[in-house]
């Protein structure tokens, strides 16, 4: 049983330690020209978290709508947003009132 329990305890850490290797985690900042980058590249099978940090108050992006979420973003601080493990394809996000938007292409 203890050699078992060694073992699934030994798997459990070697997963552990390659899914977070295989977190990307990508800068967003929201400027007077949006999110900036508004475009972001990444690899298929990633788990993804955005670090946006919101630089202006003259802007209608106050939060970031994402994958049927909406976070608030305060003013000169960053937000960690967990987009998860995304598969090829688009994702979109876009201010709570989906005026200034973005892409993440997963390729």
């Amino acid at each position: 049983m203890k050699k078992i329990l060694t073992g699934l305890m030994i798997v459990l850490s070697v997963a552990t330690t390659f899914a977070a290797d295989d977190i990307q985690n990508i800068s967003l900042q929201v400027t007077e020209k949006g999110f900036v980058p508004n475009k972001i590249d990444v690899k298929a099978g990633s788990h993804i978290v955005l670090k946006v940090t919101r630089k202006t108050d003259d802007t209608c992006a106050t939060q970031i709508a994402i994958k049927d979420k909406k976070i608030k973003l305060p003013l000169n601080k960053e937000v960690s947003v967990d987009v998860g493990v995304l598969k090829k394809g688009e994702v979109r996000f876009a201010c709570g009132m989906d005026m200034i938007t973005g892409l993440i292409l997963v390729k």
